[in-house]
């Protein structure tokens, strides 16, 4: 028996990743989308910044962000004692204009120039060692398999926004776990969520309750977009009060060297 056969045999641990702020850096195109989306419906007179932004998804329901968009537009008019007559499908299809572009292959979109957080190594290291992975993300499968093909990542499990509820709706982590036990002919007994928002790390505390046969492992990265010690700092310990058992800067820090059970 080869040594990598053996270690597939022997361990039992599953990663699931989220896509945005863990795969790639979003801070330019989806949270970009986002602002460029409430400026246009607003009429030029409210963008949101970053740490609004944040602000929203710190209350651990704005995962898609069609729908954080409509939100903040919404809480704008609120403001001033307007209710917005903006069709959802009016948000989604300027919202995708900007982040997918108009153009059939998407690189005039800003898809096209997400920063790469992951390599196709570090997935490579994950199966050497004998891990099964795959990924949960609130992403388009589309716009999921758009990077994913950047990592020369094929066929792998996906769980995308059209296949499951919404974080922190711990179905789609679950359909992923299923999966990959099927894909890789064992049962897991840790799974690992990795994530960099609030919904992410409810989502785990919630797979807890409604599927308790595993050890679970919530961890968080900070997404690239906070920047400094003491936002940095801000950002984990919002992770932590929020579920995170691990936050890390970024994924490559979290290796298959780990003894992650001994966490648990």
């Amino acid at each position: 028996m080869s040594e990598l056969t053996a270690a597939n045999l022997k361990s039992k641990n599953i990663f699931v990743f989220d896509i945005d702020g863990v795969i790639r850096d979003v801070s330019g195109s989806y949270r970009r989308a986002l602002s460029d989306t409430v400026e246009h419906f607003t009429f030029s007179a409210y963008r949101p910044t970053p740490e609004e932004i944040d602000d929203l998804k710190s209350e651990g329901i704005w995962n898609n962000d069609w729908e954080a968009s409509q939100e903040l537009i919404r809480r704008y008019f609120h403001g001033l004692g307007q209710e917005p007559q903006i069709s959802y499908e009016s948000i989604v299809t300027f919202f995708q204009s900007r982040y997918r572009g108009v153009k059939p292959d998407w690189q005039d979109g800003y898809i096209s120039s997400e920063p790469l957080i992951a390599n196709q190594a570090y997935f490579q290291g994950l199966t050497e060692a004998g891990i099964g992975w795959g990924f949960f993300s609130g992403a388009t499968r589309a716009s999921a398999i758009y990077v994913l093909n950047r990592l020369q990542i094929s066929n792998p499990v996906l769980i995308a926004m059209e296949d499951a509820a919404g974080k922190p709706d711990p179905t789609g982590l679950l359909m992923a776990v299923k999966q990959i036990e099927a894909c890789e002919n064992k049962s897991a007994e840790l799974v690992v969520y990795v994530g960099d928002t609030v919904a992410d790390m409810m989502t785990v505390v919630r797979a807890r309750k409604y599927e308790p046969s595993y050890k679970y492992l919530a961890v968080g990265v900070i997404p690239p977009h906070i920047q400094g010690n003491e936002p940095r700092d801000r950002y984990r310990n919002l992770l932590k009060q929020n579920g995170a058992d691990l936050v890390f800067n970024d994924l490559l820090q979290l290796t298959p060297q780990l003894d992650l059970l001994a966490i648990t």
